[in-house]
């Protein structure tokens, strides 16, 4: 077996399970990842990611680059034994990070130049600067340096598109003068906003490499919901069946399913960490908020028949007092439960695909979930037409 190789077991429709083999061990897909910006998934211990059944992880370049460094990790024997995470981890470019900072960077044909958001000290990442990086810290999958434009301004999105092309080609000679292809899988990223023209265009041209994966990025990042699924949806089929594809910072229930119904196989984002910090709960109806007087006497668990360590064990009643009392247990089991339902989802489509059911389970998750700020009655997207 390749230290890198992706099987593709069954599809339906646009659906695929497959497997994504790596030197730290199979990713069966499609893979929600967690994300451990600093080199931890905030509040869940590595031993607790095991026991979830978490695959693959990722880590952040740009906050790891600076903040303790990377030669540092590389010194110490790299991201895995750093973070005493023995799995596959998946680095990002730090591209998203530069280009949020809006005032604080200038970017020019070869890099960007930005000042830190913690100390206001001057730095400057180039494609080959964000390769050099990820080699040092070691991650299995590590990503092209892109450029995430505003998604729907055009003029925007056309300057970003080039310039990625243009970056991916140094991104990969620096990959292949300083690197381990086989033991590092760069990954390129198709960029284009919510404009189709410059979609097909970038998805011509990043995979005219032939490398082990491809990433969508530019979505979720502002544009409505329904132009984030009809871009992934006539996106998707322009990348290779044969390669897995990477929809970069998704992670809502109902976006999950929808990415994996329009042939997504990995995901990560933030979210279940970051609002169980904020207090709210991801259940199998919809996003609940602990903080509510409603909760403060409820002997039940945030979920009924959910298996996680937080329901078998505790009440809407104690969660709410961890929250309103400003707890960290509070935050770590909430951390815990939130994981656990969306790698539970990733897990039950997976299976629902092998078995060829994967249809009627997305409707029937699709028809009791109540996505956030949709109003009750509001017209849902649909799945696509298989």
């Amino acid at each position: 077996m390749m230290a890198f190789a992706f099987e593709l077991l069954a599809t339906e429709g646009m659906a695929r399970a497959g497997v994504l083999h790596t030197p730290h061990g199979p990713i069966p897909t499609p893979v929600f990842a967690p994300v451990g910006t600093q080199a931890t998934v905030k509040a869940v211990e590595p031993r607790e990611l095991r026991e979830l059944g978490v695959s693959l992880v990722l880590a952040n370049t740009y906050h790891l680059h600076l903040r303790p460094g990377d030669e540092l990790i590389r010194d110490l024997g790299g991201l895995h034994r750093f973070m005493g995470w023995d799995g596959p981890i998946l680095t990002d470019s730090g591209g998203f990070q530069v280009f949020s900072l809006a005032s604080m960077r200038q970017v020019d044909a070869d890099g960007v130049t930005f000042r830190y958001h913690l100390d206001g000290s001057l730095h400057r990442f180039t494609p080959e600067l964000a390769i050099q990086i990820q080699h040092n810290l070691g991650a299995d999958i590590i990503m092209a340096f892109d450029q995430c434009p505003v998604p729907d301004d055009r003029a925007a999105v056309r300057l970003a598109v080039d310039r990625t092309h243009r970056w991916l080609v140094r991104c990969v000679e620096e990959h292949q003068r300083s690197g381990d292809p086989a033991r590092q899988a760069l990954f390129g990223i198709v960029q284009g906003g919510i404009f189709m023209d410059m979609r097909e265009e970038s998805a011509r041209f990043v995979t005219s490499f032939d490398l082990p994966g491809y990433a969508i990025g530019g979505l979720a990042v502002g544009e409505s919901k329904a132009d984030m699924v009809r871009t992934l949806e006539q996106t998707t089929p322009l990348l290779p069946a044969h390669k897995p594809r990477y929809l970069m910072g998704v992670g809502s229930p109902e976006d999950l399913v929808h990415g994996v119904a329009r042939g997504v196989d990995i995901f990560d984002c933030v979210l279940p960490t970051r609002v169980a910090r904020n207090g709210a709960a991801l259940t199998r109806t919809g996003r609940i908020n602990m903080r509510n007087l409603q909760y403060a006497a409820d002997p039940r668990p945030l979920e009924e028949g959910c298996t996680c360590y937080t329901c078998t064990h505790f009440s809407r009643a104690y969660i709410r007092h961890l929250v309103k009392a400003s707890e960290i247990l509070g935050h770590q089991l909430l951390s815990l439960h939130n994981l656990h339902v969306l790698l539970t989802l990733m897990r039950e489509m997976r299976a629902a695909i092998l078995d060829g059911t994967f249809t009627d389970y997305a409707s029937a998750f699709l028809a009791r979930y109540q996505p956030v700020g949709l109003a009750k009655g509001a017209q849902r997207l649909s799945l696509p037409v298989s």
